[in-house]
């Protein structure tokens, strides 16, 4: 058979077959969702700052500018920080989707009413992903979060 014809061939079976393969492998996962835009996160947080008090205890957070829709600072203890994105992993496109910070508590979206743990893992609603966590580093008094 010469290369054309086969060629022709191939082109037509994939022209047929292709939507069919494509869309059984996208059969098991029914619920993907969109993930978070990327963005470059290069912050500092002077942690003596009076705007930064809530990080003097365990599982205290505040907020930082940043990320895609700011940024969620959790101590874990005085030599541990933690910082999550506070766009929520559940539905990120929506306009609504933002975590908050229940103090000492848990970080909840109240749009879509997922809740996560202070370690960004989701425990309850519809969120199954963990937030986006972004690098920390502390040296002396100031802590750097960065991607």
């Amino acid at each position: 058979m010469p290369f054309s014809l086969f060629s022709s061939r191939l082109t037509s079976l994939w022209l047929l077959a292709g939507p069919a393969l494509l869309a059984a492998c996208n059969s098991g996962s029914g619920n993907v969702q969109p993930q978070i835009p990327l963005a470059a996160v290069n912050e500092q947080l002077v942690l003596t700052d009076q705007q930064n008090s809530n990080l003097r205890f365990d599982n205290g957070a505040v907020y930082v500018k940043g990320g895609v829709r700011g940024i969620i600072v959790v101590r874990q203890n005085a030599s541990s920080y933690l910082a999550f994105e506070r766009n929520c992993p559940y539905q990120p496109l929506d306009t609504c989707s933002r975590v908050k910070v229940e103090p000492f508590l848990r970080l909840y979206d109240p749009c879509c009413k997922s809740q996560f743990s202070f370690t960004g893992q989701p425990e309850a609603g519809p969120a199954t992903l963990p937030l986006r966590r972004y690098s920390t580093a502390l040296s002396g008094n100031l802590l750097t979060i960065t991607n």
